[in-house]
């Protein structure tokens, strides 16, 4: 039996009144941090890099280091955030788990190759 368009329309207005809330409550802690940072004297400069480090470390934590997903994911050109990563001092090596790939010499291959005649 289909949802009537009460129904659905009710459960859009719930999931969005969540969604309100929680952005709320971010915004609400976000601006704590801001004042508490404001009243220790913290510079705008070093706000500013410190947001956008910590920003960017936790996409790129979440992605395991990848930066080309990192980078769709926070919407800029993987080139950008390559030169972001440098500047910031970010050492993207130590996010990856660990495993690389395997010299092209002992990967299996692919396909085989056809038989010249």
């Amino acid at each position: 039996m289909a949802a009537s368009h009460k129904e659905i329309d009710k459960q859009r207005k719930a999931i969005g009144n969540a969604f309100q809330k929680k952005r709320r409550t971010v915004r609400d802690q976000l601006e704590a941090l801001i004042l508490q940072m404001y009243r220790s004297n913290i510079l705008y400069s070093e706000a500013v890099r410190e947001f956008k480090k910590r920003f960017i470390l936790t996409v790129l934590e979440e992605n395991n280091g990848n930066q080309c997903r990192a980078a769709r994911q926070l919407n800029m050109h993987r080139n950008t955030l390559s030169r972001t990563v440098a500047e910031l001092k970010i050492d993207v090596r130590q996010l990856r788990a660990g495993v690389k790939r395997p010299p092209r010499s002992a990967r299996p291959p692919m396909y085989e190759k056809k038989a010249m005649r």
